[in-house]
């Protein structure tokens, strides 16, 4: 007792009762604690002993403030943008913002009209989503406790709903009664054509591909409500505020979110697909087929070694762009000395961050694949995979109901098929497909999946429907495939993301996180991918900063993992259905543990992180 009164202890704290009783302040032990704290400032080290006691009983930190700006993505292109203040100990505070990606597709090569028109209708809905968040949100969620997660959730979706509502009543009131409403009449397809002798030499047992069905027209897009992109920004950036506050990385955060109490005792890093080369419709040569040829490292190569090989691959393919000869000359009768008409082969950068590149032929950017890996001593098919994003719902000429591969080359869906079978077997490093058809052709995406899902992964991304028409329905199985593209923009909320990726493990399918075309420099994606369990995350090439920041991520998490010794090794690929049990032989898992990489050059060092962390 001496010693408090000679420190003069029992005063000053009744100054401080006394302080605190005028002021009648929200939060009691907030105050307390930071007015001890104040004290010892000024007096004696008793005082932070008070401050860390009050602290202890202090209100957690509320949220008190969200506010939205419009800032510019790695496209120039305006964007969403959200803050959050919290109060802590009775005084407001900034703790951090993330940035959302539009989910409008980058039109290239299109008409001034149609630039036009959906540069009003970005404008429109980034301008909304300011509104909802400076005007309404913050009302929504103040005094909400960041960590609470599910109620956020709950109160945006609440607040979306009525959005929506609001936005029918709307326009059943714009319309005028007397207008009629217009049915249109029914379109009758026509007959199918008789069915053809059969060919001569024609190979036993391959479908007949001339006997041709009409084609479904193309579903009506899904509707998107201007604003919407304000729920899912905030969404997250609550879920971020929760993570910074707590002291522990995103990633972290979203795991503890889809597993609760259960904490992991290691994380497994999604594998990268990196894109390096896109011969799609909007590139000047003649192919068409090929948006983007993407490589994945190997499964049993760290993060960073992938992104080292990535990188390697992607210099090569900027060294041969640089160094092809030029065209050859014209000969005395005005024709050159090769094809007729060819072009030189040139690359320009993509906003998809690798090389648009003018090929004529499915068969020369695979090749150039090929001798690059030869150069640098990789095995293609074990080092490195391919996978290819067909966008096929970007070639469908409609006029003619068949798919425009090359420019004149046009196959119908059953064609597809056949094509990408004989792909497959001529090129068997390629072991994804992105959307090879429309996802009106249910029937092809069948039997592409029966023929192939043995051995390449069918994957649904603009085929696959929003997170939102996937949780209502409660169906990933259309179209068929082993896996979809997750994309988070839009109303998807944390709690969506969390209950999409337990609805696709629970159809043993892979979820792949994907960016979108118009990317932002936030990096939050990469958290998400790896909190979520994602098999792949597909970020485009490495050459834009929107993107390689999201590679920067993920070397960050990998690195932090590795020295905590939560770091789990990926497993090989699995091709077996994702609809029943695979059943393996014994000789296919002899195989399987026999297999092991080939040597690669000393910048590609194949050694698992395993060694070097017990190390």
């Amino acid at each position: 007792m001496a010693y408090y009164q000679e420190n003069d202890v029992p005063r000053r704290l009744e100054e401080l009762l006394n302080s605190t009783f005028y002021l009648q302040p929200a939060d009691v032990y907030g105050h307390l604690a930071r007015s001890a704290l104040f004290f010892f400032l000024i007096f004696d080290f008793m005082c932070v002993l008070k401050a860390n006691y009050f602290s202890k009983l202090a209100k957690p930190p509320s949220i008190c403030k969200v506010v939205g700006k419009t800032i510019l993505d790695g496209l120039g292109l305006p964007t969403l943008q959200v803050e959050i203040s919290c109060t802590i100990q009775n005084f407001p505070k900034y703790i951090c913002s993330v940035v959302i990606p539009a989910h409008f597709e980058v039109s290239e090569n299109a008409s001034p009209e149609v630039v036009d028109a959906e540069e009003s209708e970005r404008h429109l809905a980034v301008n909304t989503a300011l509104q909802w968040v400076n005007e309404s949100i913050t009302e929504e969620l103040w005094g909400l406790i960041p960590s609470n997660q599910a109620e956020v959730d709950h109160r945006l979706r609440i607040f979306f709903e009525n959005k929506v509502q609001e936005e029918k009543e709307r326009k059943e009131l714009e319309r005028s009664p007397e207008e009629p409403v217009h049915v249109p009449p029914p379109v009758i397809p026509p007959a199918p054509p008789p069915p053809p002798t059969k060919k001569k030499g024609q190979k036993p047992g391959r479908r007949d591909t001339l006997l041709e069905k009409p084609i479904i027209p193309p579903e009506p897009p899904e509707p998107v409500l201007h604003g919407s992109m304000a729920i899912g920004a905030v969404s997250l950036a609550v879920a971020k505020t929760s993570a910074i506050l707590a002291g522990i990385p995103l990633y972290m955060n979203i795991a503890s979110l889809k597993h609760g109490q259960e904490q992991l005792s290691t994380f497994t890093m999604p594998l990268l697909m990196g894109s390096v080369l896109s011969c799609g419709k909007s590139s000047p040569g003649k192919l068409n087929l090929m948006k983007e040829v993407i490589c994945i490292p190997h499964p049993g190569l760290t993060t960073k070694q992938g992104i080292d090989l990535l990188l390697e691959i992607q210099k090569q393919v900027n060294r041969v762009m640089e160094t092809l000869p030029p065209p050859k000359p014209e000969t005395k009768k005005g024709h050159d000395a090769g094809k007729r008409g060819q072009q030189p082969i040139t690359g320009k950068m993509s906003h998809l961050g690798c090389l648009t590149v003018n090929y004529d032929t499915m068969e020369q950017p695979l090749l150039l694949i090929q001798g690059i890996c030869s150069n640098l001593g990789l095995d293609l098919g074990i080092s490195l995979h391919l996978a290819i994003n067909c966008a096929a719902h970007e070639l469908m000429d409609y006029s003619k109901g068949k798919y425009e591969v090359m420019a004149g080359t046009y196959k119908s869906a059953a064609e597809m098929v056949d094509l990408y079978m004989d792909l497959i077997n001529k090129y068997p490093s390629i072991i994804a497909l992105i959307d090879p058809f429309r996802k009106e052709d249910s029937e092809q995406w069948d039997s592409i999946y029966n023929a192939l899902a043995s051995r390449c992964y069918i994957i649904a991304g603009a085929a696959s429907r929003g997170v939102s028409k996937l949780l209502e329905h409660r169906n990933t199985s259309t179209p068929k495939s082993h896996g979809l593209i997750v994309n988070h923009t839009n109303q998807t909320t944390m709690s969506d993301l969390v209950e999409i990726t337990h609805l696709i493990d629970s159809k043993k399918q892979l979820a792949i996180f994907g960016s979108m075309e118009a990317e932002s420099t936030d990096d939050s994606l990469v958290d998400l991918a790896v909190g979520l369990g994602a098999r792949f995350i597909k970020l485009g090439g490495l050459s834009r900063g929107e993107r390689v920041t999201k590679c920067n991520r993920l070397l960050t998490i990998e690195e932090e993992l590795i020295q905590r010794g939560t770091w789990g090794s990926s497993e090989e690929h699995n091709f077996s259905s994702f609809q029943e049990d695979a059943e393996k032989t014994p000789e296919t898992t002899a195989n399987m543990a026999e297999e092991t990489l080939e040597p690669l050059d000393s910048i590609f060092p194949t050694e698992v992180v395993e060694e070097s962390v017990k190390t």
